[in-house]
Parts: structure tokens; C-alpha cells; sequence
């Protein structure tokens, strides 16, 4: 709505920060992922393989979204306060509620970035799958040429 009466600018640079502070957060995930192979089953592997465009991505989502939310949500906290986001936030939300009639529009600020974050990343996750199972170019090591290449 702020973006629809003149302060389109002040949210662009809100979504900004916030993909910022979501962009700290993701190296931490490569450490879980590497857990969840090290715990994966004969059965998952089989599951993984038979399964569809994005089952690897899916497995790691049920093995690791806890763990990697309870890591990035300090990571993205701390990144938000860095570049701003809180007080960007709260600055939207003063004028919001400047106007007549309007509620708050309060949310938990954290937990919504941390969820957008771990959105974007599984996003990602899974259209890198999607590549590495329909395109050979994208099998670009060994070990992927070898399960991928049919």
C-alpha cells in the first residue's frame, strides 16, 4: 500500500536490505546439507533418484529447515540491524499508520526474513536440481554425470 501512494522508493529499499540480510544468512546452510548426506539411508538415496524434478531438495528441506532456521534467524537479526532493515521497517510502519483508519501492520521482523530466506534458498536449491536432472551440461562433476546420465 505505501508503495501505492508515493513511497514506493522507501519499500524498494526496505526489500533490498532485507534480501541482504537473508544473502549473510545462506553460506551457514552448506554445513547442514553436508550433515543430511552424511545421515542419508540406501532408501533415501533410491527415493532421491526415482523421485521427481525436485525429491533431493525436498529431502533436504524435511532433514535440515529446523536447524537451518535456528541458525540463520540470529545471522539475519544481526544483518537487518547492520543494514538497516529495523529502522526501515519501522519507518514504513509509522507512516502506514499515520494515515486514518489504518492498523498495524506490526509482524514478527525476524522470523518473516528468516522465512523468506529459507523460501529462497530451497527455491534455489531446487531449480539447480531441476537443471542437473534434465540438462548433461549441468553434471559437472563426475559423481553427477554418473547417477544423472541415463
Amino acid at each position: 500500500m505505501l508503495g501505492k501512494i508515493g513511497y514506493q522508493s522507501q519499500v524498494d529499499n526496505f526489500v533490498l536490505s532485507m534480501n541482504r540480510a537473508a544473502e549473510n544468512a545462506a553460506p551457514k546452510a552448506a554445513g547442514f546439507f553436508s550433515d543430511a548426506l552424511k545421515e542419508m539411508t540406501f532408501d533415501d538415496a533410491v527415493g532421491i533418484w526415482k523421485g521427481g524434478d525436485t525429491s533431493a531438495t525436498e529431502y533436504f528441506k524435511n532433514k535440515t529447515h529446523d536447524r537451518i532456521f535456528q541458525a540463520f534467524k540470529p545471522v539475519v537479526s544481526s544483518s537487518m540491524n547492520d543494514v538497516g532493515v529495523t529502522r526501515s521497517y519501522k519507518e514504513m510502519i509509522q507512516k502506514y499508520e499515520s494515515f486514518p483508519f489504518m492498523k498495524s501492520g506490526a509482524l514478527d521482523l525476524d522470523k518473516y526474513v528468516t522465512d523468506k530466506a529459507m523460501d529462497g534458498l530451497f527455491y534455489t536449491v531446487g531449480e539447480e536440481e531441476k537443471k542437473i536432472r534434465t540438462n548433461p551440461a549441468a553434471r559437472v562433476t563426475d559423481l553427477l554425470k554418473k547417477v544423472f546420465g541415463k
